[in-house]
């Protein structure tokens, strides 16, 4: 009775779309979050008469075959690369990305994560960091007499003094963009680092190469459309209903065939 083993993989398919949904709305306040979804595939089938098998003396073949599929499995959870509206913050280290690209940190070990959160803070000595205290790449450090800061569409960095009416350039922030995106691995925190898939970081200035600038006083809201999420999970439910249902049948199957005497 393949129909129980059958069912049971579109449940736990189903469970696992649920489970992704779930998360993109548990992150539908999250800056900079894109959304993600569930990908699957169809398992192997067994071939109970192969297509073009030999039918008869005559050379005739059998047109299709019977092949019985086996059911189904997850095969990605994909990230759809989409730009987030801009929500206006008014905060000098708040800065929105416009159109692709990542800003680079530097982990504790040393290691180079990307973000395209861009809800940025200074240290105690001035050092601007993101919101888990990691330095944005390239650091740069605002002095403690700095009156105010500007962050330009090319990432510059300018401080404002009270005894002088020229801005001072601190420092410039650099843009990162890869080839596959969707190939990043996630470590939370709204980080990801470099992987095989994704190819290697290629570093430009910010409106190079294809990528975005910066915006300063914004940042990027999630690119989750609730009401989408909502309409995919009811899917979700029915799917997972239904193959609840076809075990219930095939268990009454196997009921009926245990009763025959």
């Amino acid at each position: 009775m393949r129909a129980l083993q059958i069912a049971a993989t579109g449940m736990s398919a189903q469970q696992t779309r649920v489970e992704v949904i779930s998360n993109n709305l548990s992150n539908m306040s999250t800056t900079g979050y894109n959304a993600r979804r569930a990908e699957f595939a169809d398992l192997h089938y067994q071939q109970a008469a192969r297509p073009g098998t030999v039918n008869a003396s005559d050379g005739t073949v059998l047109p299709t075959g019977v092949q019985l599929g086996l059911g189904v499995r997850p095969s990605s959870v994909s990230v759809m690369l989409s730009q987030g509206a801009l929500s206006s913050t008014g905060g000098d280290l708040d800065v929105a990305i416009e159109g692709a690209g990542y800003l680079e940190v530097t982990l504790p070990s040393g290691q180079a994560a990307y973000t395209r959160d861009g809800a940025l803070k200074r240290t105690g000595e001035g050092l601007i960091v993101n919101s888990e205290g990691f330095p944005v790449s390239p650091e740069i450090t605002i002095p403690d007499d700095a009156r105010s800061i500007s962050i330009n569409g090319d990432g510059e960095v300018y401080a404002y003094f009270a005894d002088s009416a020229e801005a001072q350039l601190l420092g410039q922030f650099t843009m990162v963009g890869f080839t596959n995106a969707k190939g990043l691995e996630a470590i939370g925190s709204n980080l990801f680092v470099e992987t095989e898939a994704s190819g290697a970081a290629l570093q430009t200035t910010p409106g190079q190469d294809g990528l975005g600038t910066l915006r300063q006083g914004f940042l990027e809201e999630s690119s989750v459309d609730p009401v989408k999420e909502i309409t995919d999970l009811i899917e979700a439910q029915r799917g997972y209903e239904l193959n609840s249902k076809v075990i219930s049948a095939a268990d009454q199957m196997l009921a009926a065939t245990s009763q025959i005497r």
